[in-house]
């Protein structure tokens, strides 16, 4: 299938966007596709003080000198997350502009920022992306710390997304890598999907899946392109994450394209982890979060799971309460200390339903490792495209050490209400099993 014919495809099953350009020159569309969608109504362009100058200041004049209303804001910092403070700020220049349409010009946070501030004033918007960076640009919903704690808001994708390449493709390799890495993280992702399908707690959804899975492997196959600045590799890993966003708003969810290798990054925004003084960036966080997940599927692939005691594993299981009790114990010094006990109290399950989904996985466990084992890659496949496309592969490289890494675990497994493979681990009685090794001797992050 060419790239037309996949993104025709993923339009035909998106819900919010309607246009999806790529190519070089693709922002000079910008007027006509604001007139197309917004008649009548005065252009906001939001950047920050890199994407202003990367493209935002060439968008501000063309709309102009085109007859389009045009107004800006730029944000005055040098590094920042997506955060709530952040969006009441956008919030006010559309509050302060009425019939203004935002134009986000910028990377992950700047649009996830406008795709939040424009729902909240019943509006859709456009995007004009500066970097293959994330999968946010086309995703329903926007990734927010709110409160202490790292949110994913409702929210509707843009209607439209111009993505000139020769912008993308001369980003700061960084954040190309970034993206690579957050592109990667739907292999182990969709890992955990399958998992969560086969025990009954969240079915595939057969667009959703097919729009960026079948062809997954082919955008992740040249890092050593995407490192070089080669424009067609890095379109590549471009499409594959507007896919991947078009893949969530057809699911109505981010669950096919994220799970636990997503959580990692998650706590170290909320914990507001810095490396050399420096915040680090979604994509490197998520490298590092994918690698693990690897590797813990490697564990699981070790084992069978066709032996597994039912009966004992059902007795051992915890009670609501005491679940309760440990995630409070687990993250009382937590930025959000009732984050786990709120997460488990939704995803929780009693007895029976423990039994039923550990008999199934006993009677079919040659099956679904089978199937497990055509989706994930080993943990040494992935660190070796992680360090041909310039992606950390080592926890240090971000500047986490592995003692922190290993302590996170608990709280990973707790701290989102969407099943995981730790709780899988959990219920079978083998979470020790698939987390233990990868810290002990000859682990992939031995300690």
């Amino acid at each position: 299938m060419t790239s037309k014919e996949r993104i025709d495809f993923a339009l035909s099953i998106s819900t919010d966007t309607k246009l999806f350009e790529m190519g070089p020159g693709a922002y000079r569309k910008a007027p006509a596709v604001f007139r197309e969608y917004f008649p009548g109504k005065t252009a906001l362009i939001i950047a920050d003080v890199h994407t202003w100058p990367a493209l935002g200041e060439r968008v501000y004049d063309l709309m102009l000198s085109e007859g389009v209303p045009t107004l800006k804001f730029i944000i005055m910092e040098e590094e920042f997350h997506a955060e709530w403070k952040y969006v009441e700020m956008v919030d006010a220049q559309l509050d302060a502009n009425p019939g203004a349409v935002l134009v986000s010009v910028g990377s992950g946070v700047i649009n996830d920022l406008c795709k939040l501030s424009s729902h909240h004033h019943g509006q859709s918007y456009l995007t004009l992306p500066t970097a293959a960076s994330v999968d946010g640009y086309s995703s329903f919903g926007a990734s927010i710390t709110y409160q202490g704690a790292k949110q994913t808001f409702s929210c509707p994708a843009p209607v439209a997304i111009l993505a000139d390449i020769d912008v993308i493709a001369a980003a700061p390799k960084e954040m190309t890598a970034a993206g690579y890495a957050d592109l990667a993280a739907k292999v182990p992702a969709g890992g955990e999907w399958m998992v969560a399908d086969f025990v009954g707690k969240a079915p595939l959804h057969h667009d959703a899946w097919h729009v960026l899975q079948d062809y997954l492997d082919d955008f992740l196959s040249n890092p050593e392109g995407v490192a070089a600045g080669d424009p067609t590799a890095i379109a590549d890993v471009f499409e594959g994450l507007t896919l991947s966003g078009i893949a969530m708003q057809a699911a109505r969810s981010s669950r096919p394209a994220s799970c636990c290798d997503h959580l990692f990054s998650h706590i170290l925004d909320m914990t507001e982890h810095r490396y050399k003084g420096k915040l680090q960036s979604h994509g490197f966080q998520v490298a590092i979060g994918t690698l693990t997940m690897c590797a813990v599927f490697d564990e699981l692939f070790k084992l069978d799971l066709s032996g597994i005691d039912v009966d004992a594993c059902v007795a051992a299981w915890p009670t609501l309460e005491q679940e309760q009790a440990r995630a409070l114990e687990l993250f009382k010094d937590f930025p959000a200390p009732r984050l786990g006990y709120d997460e488990i109290t939704k995803k929780y399950d009693g007895p029976d339903v423990i039994r039923e989904q550990l008999t199934k996985l006993k009677a079919e466990w040659p099956e679904l490792k089978a199937r497990l084992q055509g989706q994930v890659y080993s943990f040494s496949k992935m660190q070796q495209l992680f360090k041909a496309a310039g992606a950390p592969y080592d926890p240090s490289q971000i500047g986490l050490s592995r003692e922190r890494l290993r302590d996170m675990f608990p709280l990973v497994q707790l701290m989102r209400f969407r099943f995981n493979l730790l709780d899988l681990g959990k219920r079978g009685g083998f979470y020790d099993a698939i987390v233990d090794p990868l810290f002990a001797k000859g682990g992939a992050f031995e300690i």
